[in-house]
């Protein structure tokens, strides 16, 4: 629809609703014309609207035309939960429009992706001469818990085992709000993932003259001797069966706490509290806690769920943790999930030399995000770790604060979903086949997988929930590493 008022110059206005991408091809054929665009303003998030003061131009203008966008009405989703919390089916017209900002060029996004989403490339690399094959993907069902589908921007899951606790619908649920966060964004993908606590993909199974199939697996961790796909962990959207609430949240109760005690004012020892029964490597950690014969300036406490779960949590609380100068990072079955909890609290991280890694950590920097600790020696260096930042506060104090920051500018949840879309990008452009429906999978929306729950599972749900399209763009990629 177009509005044309002339006066001293010339005003258009034009609505395009349902396809908002001809908004500025209609602007680039004005000039074309032979009028020159002084000003555009898109003024409306779903329905799009341009006005443009326009003159006839007697020399070709050499200065681009300026355009300003004015959000006046975001779309606002809402959970809809019909009939109580038997709300099994989505709703025909659940899935988000595309937003506006799809037919814009990804290179005019304002911000750079941070370091660690080369990885992405990395990650990749083995199926990027072959492309990843129907036949590539099927071989992989058996080492699966999940198939995740995304077609013309809606998901559906097919399960094939079953998943520790609620890890499976955390991470589905996850994926869904990216639909919503970049609506039309998402490419039309399939995928396997596995939602156990370690690697499947062993390098040598698939190397060399005997190897096998390898098939694109999605796993929470990696590890230098596998090829599994790192994506962000279910817990970044809450884990509800320890009490942890979803991941901005969390960062901004730490972040909060931080600033009640200053680094110089908090007990000078290193702190750890967790499970200590899953991991060899914890139950060694023990050996470093204070006893009558030694202090190793450790202070280990170790966690009973089943009674944390009887008291409601209270003495596990993240952000009750940051009250040391230094806190331990040491992995269980494999990484941990506390890591962006333990990093985020400005104390010195000493990281207890892990085997696995997450999305994040392989762009940490030893004596700048943290202080590297020998698992050989692990209370021998804890103690000189402690005694070295007590002597030298100031710099253990950085260190501190380095690794908090790199949390806050790189693992925030904007950030956490710009790596998710940025992956499953990637990893669609090696996709040799059509993204099919199996005949046994389920379409997932907000609603079929928030409203059947109850307690803290919905709680999180909608903590968690994108209201909203995003206002901005993606940030920019990183060329793969040379």
């Amino acid at each position: 629809m177009f509005d044309v008022e002339r006066e001293q110059d010339t005003r258009i206005s034009i609505c395009c609703a349902t396809k908002p991408g001809l908004l500025l091809s209609t602007v680039n054929t004005l000039e074309a014309l032979g009028l020159e665009i002084h000003q555009c303003v898109i003024s409306s998030f779903n329905d799009f609207s341009l006005q443009a003061s326009c003159s006839e131009f007697k020399t070709k203008s050499t200065s681009p035309s300026k355009i300003t966008i004015i959000k006046r009405q975001q779309t606002q989703f809402t959970l809809n939960c019909f009939n109580g919390s038997m709300t099994r089916t989505c709703q025909k017209d659940h899935h988000p429009i595309q937003a506006f900002h799809q037919d814009q060029d990804p290179s005019s996004s304002t911000s750079t992706c941070p370091e660690h989403f080369r990885w992405i490339h990395e990650d990749l690399e083995p199926w990027k001469s072959t492309g990843i094959t129907r036949e590539t993907v099927e071989s992989g069902k058996n080492i699966s818990q999940l198939r995740i589908v995304i077609k013309k921007g809606k998901a559906y899951v097919e399960t094939y085992a079953d998943s520790f606790q609620t890890r499976d619908l955390f991470t589905v649920w996850g994926i869904v709000q990216l639909l919503r966060l970049y609506p039309g964004r998402v490419p039309d993908l399939e995928l396997l993932f596995e939602t156990g606590d370690r690697t499947v993909l062993d390098k040598k199974r698939f190397q060399g003259s005997q190897s096998v199939t390898l098939p694109p697996i999605f796993s929470y961790c990696g590890q230098n001797d596998a090829l599994d796909i790192v994506f962000p962990d279910w817990s970044f959207w809450g884990w509800a069966e320890t009490g942890i609430k979803p991941w901005e949240k969390v960062l901004k109760d730490i972040q909060e706490s931080n600033k009640k005690i200053t680094w110089k004012d908090r007990i000078p020892y290193a702190f750890w509290k967790g499970n200590t029964h899953v991991s060899s490597q914890r139950y060694k950690l023990r050996q470093c806690n204070v006893t009558d014969q030694h202090d190793w300036n450790a202070r280990i406490y170790s966690v009973h769920w089943n009674k944390e779960i009887e008291h409601g949590f209270n003495s596990t609380k993240l952000e009750d943790q940051c009250t040391h100068r230094y806190k331990i990072y040491v992995e269980g079955r494999s990484w941990s999930v506390s890591e962006k909890y333990i990093i985020a609290c400005d104390s010195m991280t000493l990281f207890i030399k892990p085997r696995y890694y997450d999305f994040f950590t392989r762009s940490l920097v030893p004596y700048k995000h943290y202080w590297p600790i020998n698992k050989q020696n692990m209370c021998q260096d804890i103690k000189y770790a402690v005694d070295w930042g007590n002597t030298h506060p100031g710099k253990a104090e950085e260190i501190g604060r380095e690794g908090t920051r790199f949390i806050e500018e790189n693992v925030n949840m904007k950030l956490v979903y710009d790596y998710m879309l940025h992956l499953l990008t990637e990893y669609a452009k090696l996709m040799r086949f059509e993204a099919t429906i199996p005949a046994g999978a389920v379409e997932v929306c907000s609603e079929n997988l928030a409203c059947p729950m109850g307690g803290i599972w919905r709680e999180f749900m909608v903590e968690s929930m994108v209201k909203s399209p995003s206002d901005t763009l993606p940030c920019t990629m990183f060329s793969p590493y040379l």
